[in-house]
């Protein structure tokens, strides 16, 4: 499994926790537990785009990932 494979593996489940957080935040009527959800959403949303700027890194260092996707 290359690097290339494993951030892109990385990115979408921490997209998926990001949405999860989302949904949960959306669906409480807790109004402590909706902005703990809210709050932890939004982390994983700067994890996400961190995430997102190395595949792009690697994307950019290794040309011939980008052909694979």
């Amino acid at each position: 499994m290359t690097v290339q494979t494993q951030i892109q593996q990385a990115l979408a489940s921490a997209q998926s926790v990001e949405a999860s957080l989302t949904q949960f935040g959306l669906e409480t009527q807790n109004q402590m537990a909706k902005q703990d959800f809210q709050q932890l959403a939004q982390q994983q949303k700067q994890i996400v785009q961190q995430l997102q700027t190395r595949y792009d890194q690697v994307l950019a260092e290794e040309p011939q990932f980008s052909q694979n996707q």
